[in-house]
């Protein structure tokens, strides 16, 4: 066995939402290195997308803002699995039909609102990015990043400076 067998690093997953349209290099600094991108909706155009593929392979569900033949191939939901961590991917999080609890998912992640929010309810770590794209009122531009290794999970919010 080799150290790096033995000393497995863990999974950075950048978290991003309400792009509408405008992908910021400062977002796209902010999300390098990650293995994985999560994108809470309201992409705005499809050609963020494939920006955030150059960077790495990207999970994205569609927002209220999503129109078009584009948009209609994203799911509204999604629920994925990172190591041991099932992450429930939404726009809106008042539109949530599930427990979490029950439904074994550890971290449940939405947009919409443009207010970044990290915070623990029964267990489980409701996370919003906030907004990457263009600023609404006085609320920060920011992103959001995962580090997790096996079940243990990492949060951060990023504020970019623009």
């Amino acid at each position: 066995m080799t150290l790096d067998q033995q000393h497995k690093t863990s999974t950075q997953v950048g978290v991003i939402s309400d792009t509408h349209g405008l992908l910021r290099p400062e977002a796209i600094a902010a999300l390098a290195g990650s293995s994985l991108i999560l994108h809470a909706g309201d992409i705005g155009k499809p050609e963020v997308l494939h920006e955030l593929r150059a960077i790495a392979p990207v999970v994205a569900v569609r927002g209220n803002n999503d129109q078009g033949t584009w948009a209609a191939a994203i799911p509204e939901r999604e629920t994925i699995k990172v190591e041991a961590v099932s992450i429930h991917l939404l726009h809106i999080l008042k539109e949530l039909t599930l427990d979490p609890k029950l439904a074994e998912i550890q971290i449940v992640i939405s947009g919409h609102s443009h207010k970044p929010v990290v915070e623990m309810r029964e267990g489980v770590i409701f996370l919003n990015p906030g907004s990457a794209g263009p600023r609404r009122f006085k609320l920060p531009v920011s992103v959001a990043q995962l580090q997790i290794d096996g079940v243990e999970v990492q949060t951060q919010i990023i504020e970019l400076s623009v």
